[in-house]
């Protein structure tokens, strides 16, 4: 087991290159959960005007 988290004299490289891949996943997993929020967010306003303006047409 000691061996494998050594990764063959090579940790000193291979875990932080995974710590930084992840946290670059965590953080473009954040920013893509983010922006959807916002763009539901957005979508509800113009649907709920469009619905608005379709009524008053009516």
């Amino acid at each position: 087991m000691s061996d494998f988290f050594s990764m063959g004299g090579y940790a000193g490289y291979v875990w932080p290159s995974y710590g930084l891949a992840f946290l670059v996943m965590l953080g473009l997993f954040i920013d893509s959960f983010l922006r959807l929020r916002k763009s539901e967010a957005e979508f509800e306003t113009l649907d709920a005007s469009r619905k608005a303006a379709k009524e008053k047409r009516s």
